[in-house]
């Protein structure tokens, strides 16, 4: 978890400043509101991609053999830590008081659909408020005041505005936000990307305006008259959001396309360190030298003495003889390679947790978890008298 945590936030934070330097600040709308979704969704996703960059060196080995590496084990001492308990449960009573906001707010806008005369207006649903509002958007339904609809004191401007929100749909990016900012409410860096997202959305709702009525300064003026409004709807896309002297500024500014593809191939040696630097894993390839032997064989080594070690019945060079007669190389490997396998040693003696750690595809890492199934109990180990929990990390060379 701690590891998604951090590669997940480090991405975040990078792909954030890539946004706010780069492209933030460029007429290219559509564009960033794709980078900073993906961006969301990649940073979610980047921790569970890995891939290996394999070292190689050298090792003898005689042909036709499975051989049998130094096992390595450690003894999983059986405790309660209360930190992790107590982390999750704040965790969870937070998550939940947030999740029970999320539902609040969501409930509080369908009540005013539904106890508000609606008219339909082109592909939306115009919802007729009492009170003094500015006009503003959730989903398919824009909220505006009934006197000023009625006495037509509402200016096109404001419905083309609003009807941008709806057909390009960006309460969805909202809801989006929101519920990551509701899991990972400890991500100050989602409360950033939250006034990105809104600030790009009233840059698009913005640029439908300027180029359907062509008045930037009568436009510009409207928004001032406008933002000393108030809008209660966190969940809404508002007209009064941000009106600032970036609004203001965007509307009469251009970017070339070659300084927007410039600026979009720019982003693809960015993306490609990111998943280097996070993705990728160092392992150890071995290359192994011939020596001439046709038989079957397993090499038998004593794993490093543990007193009290758990033990196979008859001792370690009876389990090497086991898992050699047993282990069979599959038909479609024809080279050579190393794998190695985790395992617990319980209680009782039985084999849990087992793992592939380094595998050479072609089911011999499956083959070796299904051999180790097949084993008979062991003699736990044993801590002052009392059986404990060993985990054991068995490495195999293989051949054909």
């Amino acid at each position: 978890m701690t590891d998604f945590l951090l590669k997940s936030t480090l991405c975040l934070g990078l792909l954030f400043a890539v946004y706010f330097f780069l492209l933030e600040k460029e007429k290219m709308h559509h564009f960033n509101r794709f980078f900073l979704l993906f961006s969301l969704a990649f940073s979610l996703v980047i921790p569970f991609i890995s891939f290996e960059i394999y070292v190689e060196t050298i090792q003898a080995f005689q042909q036709n053999t499975i051989q049998m590496m130094p096992i390595s084990s450690e003894m999983i001492e059986e405790k309660t830590d209360y930190l992790p308990i107590i982390l999750w449960s704040v965790y969870g009573l937070i998550t939940t008081i947030l999740m029970f906001r999320f539902v609040v707010n969501l409930i509080k806008i369908k009540e005013k659909i539904d106890s508000n005369p609606q008219e339909k207006i082109q592909n939306a649903t115009l919802v007729l408020l009492e009170e003094k509002v500015l006009p503003h958007t959730f989903l398919n339904y824009i909220f505006i005041n009934k006197d000023d609809y009625e006495n037509r004191k509402i200016e096109d401007e404001l419905y083309t505005h609003e009807l941008t929100h709806v057909r390009q749909k960006h309460t969805l990016d909202i809801l989006f936000i929101e519920i990551l900012k509701t899991i990972f409410w400890f991500n100050p860096i989602l409360i950033f990307y939250k006034k990105a997202i809104q600030l790009n959305h009233e840059f698009l709702a913005d640029e439908k305006v300027v180029k359907s009525y062509n008045n930037v300064p009568f436009y510009q003026n409207l928004l001032l008259e406008k933002a000393t409004w108030n809008n209660t709807f966190y969940l809404a896309s508002n007209l009064n959001f941000l009106v600032t002297k970036k609004r203001l500024i965007m509307m009469t500014k251009t970017t070339s396309k070659s300084r927007a593809l410039l600026k979009k191939i720019a982003l693809v040696p960015v993306l490609a360190v990111l998943i280097f630097i996070s993705c990728s894993e160092n392992k150890e390839a071995t290359t192994e030298i011939e020596t001439t032997n046709e038989e079957m064989e397993v090499q038998a080594l004593q794993p490093d003495e543990v007193p009290s070690q758990p033990e196979f019945p008859g001792g370690m060079e009876a389990f090497y003889e086991f898992f050699g007669k047993e282990y069979k190389i599959p038909e479609d490997f024809s080279e050579e390679g190393k794998l190695i396998i985790a395992f617990v040693v319980e209680t009782d003696g039985s084999l849990s947790n087992l793992k592939i750690k380094k595998d050479e595809g072609f089911g011999t890492g499956e083959e070796a978890i299904r051999v180790l199934k097949k084993s008979p109990k062991w003699q736990p180990g044993l801590v002052k008298g009392k059986a404990v929990r060993v985990q054991y990390h068995l490495p195999i060379s293989i051949k054909r």
